[in-house]
């Protein structure tokens, strides 16, 4: 089942996705105030449930509404488990060669902004300072329960389902922020695209391959020139590992979000940049359209505007290295 929320006259509305006569998708609203974060915490059974009932409703065709993000997630993980991706962007940002030891080791992921989040069809402005804006094609998994130091096997019983991010980057705020040893910061949190909606895991259980892996096929195109195809299959760590590592030692909830991270073959620009030793194709413009398809789940399509226009950020100072104030 697919779950989505939406915009429309100024009310927001959350239901389930089915296609309509001709084809196109349709949306029936759940009860009024009824989230899909709601049902996620719920569990899935009983999302279902209320699914099924939700499209004995009329449907509103999805030219009709803005799609928001599926849900309001309460904390938003962004892994990196393509190896591919990160050779590339290694390469880009770094000046380096190769991918680090510590990769291979054990999955790692960086927290980035839940209030960031934007929808499948929204504008998406150019961070303010940046000139190598990029775009990142990744597939989200939904913690379906809540859940501590999960083994694989019962990380995999905590999944409700998938979603499409991409991971907006300011490549230059990034490379910065980077050499501090700490971050991305201010290069990852300006917008994070998810949607157009939530599929429950039932629907990709048929993607699944021997070695456990979605093998779901990703494109990204700009302004409808394919840029990037890869499968989520080639991921260093299938999707229950992440979410089994992300709540070692500690909590995962239901409705938190987890990113695959970005794929290869051109996933991101920063990665074709790191490869090719020069910036092409060039950095996210305003104007630019970025269309990312993942099967089984669905397109989300943004345009890219300017940006607040704000003053440099200071500098600081110089360590003053007094140790008592003045007399």
């Amino acid at each position: 089942m697919r779950f989505a929320t939406w915009e429309a006259g100024g009310v927001v509305s959350a239901g389930v996705v089915n296609d309509l006569p001709d084809g196109s998708p349709g949306l029936h609203a759940l009860p009024a105030r009824t989230t899909v974060l709601d049902l996620v915490r719920a569990g899935l059974p009983a999302a279902l449930e209320a699914g099924a009932a939700a499209l004995a409703g009329p449907a509103v065709p999805l030219d009709d509404v803005r799609l928001l993000p599926p849900l309001q997630a309460p904390t938003v993980r962004d892994f990196v488990a393509f190896e591919e991706h990160v050779e590339g962007v290694r390469k880009a940002i770094d000046g380096a060669a190769g991918v680090v030891e510590e990769w291979y080791q054990a999955p790692t992921f960086y927290f980035t902004n839940p209030y960031a989040l934007v929808g499948a069809h929204d504008d998406v402005a150019v961070p303010p300072g940046s000139q190598r804006f990029d775009f990142e094609l990744e597939v989200a998994v939904v913690v379906g329960r809540d859940g501590a130091s999960l083994t694989p096997e019962q990380a995999r019983e905590h999944v409700f389902g998938y979603t499409v991010l991409n991971d907006w980057s300011a490549r230059d705020l990034q490379a910065r922020e980077m050499r501090v040893n700490l971050g991305p910061a201010k290069g990852k949190d300006s917008a994070t695209t998810l949607g157009p909606w939530l599929v429950t895991a039932d629907e990709l259980e048929p993607f699944r391959d021997d070695d456990g892996f979605l093998a779901l096929d990703m494109r990204v195109s700009v302004n409808g020139t394919e840029i990037g195809q890869d499968l989520l299959s080639n991921m260093g760590w299938p999707f229950e590992e992440l979410v089994g590592y992300a709540s070692r030692g500690t909590q995962v909830r239901a409705g938190d979000v987890l990113g695959s991270g970005t794929c290869g073959n051109g996933g991101c620009l920063a990665e074709l940049w790191g490869t090719r030793g020069e910036a092409a194709p060039p950095p996210l413009r305003p104007g630019d359209v970025v269309e990312m398809t993942v099967e089984g789940i669905g397109t989300i399509r943004n345009r890219v505007v300017p940006g607040v226009d704000l003053p440099p950020v200071r500098a600081a100072r110089p360590r003053p290295r007094t140790r008592e104030r003045p007399a």
